[in-house]
């Protein structure tokens, strides 16, 4: 099974590479260490003790890899919590930061800020193709609207009419 891809029994079905990539292990996870790096570093501006090594270490290993993946599920097995198993795996590869990760964060700070940040990026996916729909919707409405049809009610057919009054009326099938 790839990390880098988000699995459900419904993935192959509806759901498209780029957003299987976006929900996945790897970016969420990754998500989370940009997040404690962001945290470190605004500490520091305001004067927590924070070494440039932990910082630098921190930037080096944003990018979770796939046996860092396995630290992480064997972690959360045994302490049954996935944002400690991450900060274990993360501390792991950012030694000199192993004491400042996490520092006064809440595990809502790293889980649903990255939830936001995965939402937003979707929406940057999802709003160019919702566009282009929207557009093509416009196209087939005017090169259709004369064209008799018939209209249903509860699934059955109704009466004539155009496919331009099915679209207006909201009824169309």
């Amino acid at each position: 099974m790839s990390n880098d891809i988000y699995t459900t029994p419904l993935t192959g079905r509806y759901s498209s590479p780029e957003m299987q990539r976006l929900f996945s292990q790897r970016r969420r996870f990754s998500i989370w260490r940009q997040l404690w790096l962001w945290l470190a570093e605004s500490q520091k501006e305001l004067g927590l003790p924070i070494s440039d090594e932990a910082l630098e270490q921190m930037r080096g290993a944003l990018i979770v890899q796939d046996e860092e993946i396995k630290v992480i599920a064997e972690e959360e097995k045994r302490r049954r919590h996935d944002v400690m198993a991450c900060v274990h795996a993360f501390s792991l590869k950012a030694p000199a930061a192993s004491g400042i990760l996490h520092w006064g964060a809440t595990s809502c700070y790293v889980t649903d800020g990255a939830e936001l940040i995965i939402m937003r990026d979707g929406l940057d996916i999802l709003l160019p193709k919702l566009a282009r729909t929207i557009h093509q919707l416009k196209q087939f409405a005017i090169e259709y609207k004369d064209l008799p049809c018939l209209a249903y009610t509860h699934g059955q057919p109704a009466q004539p009419t155009t496919v331009i009054n099915l679209r207006r009326k909201g009824n169309g099938t």
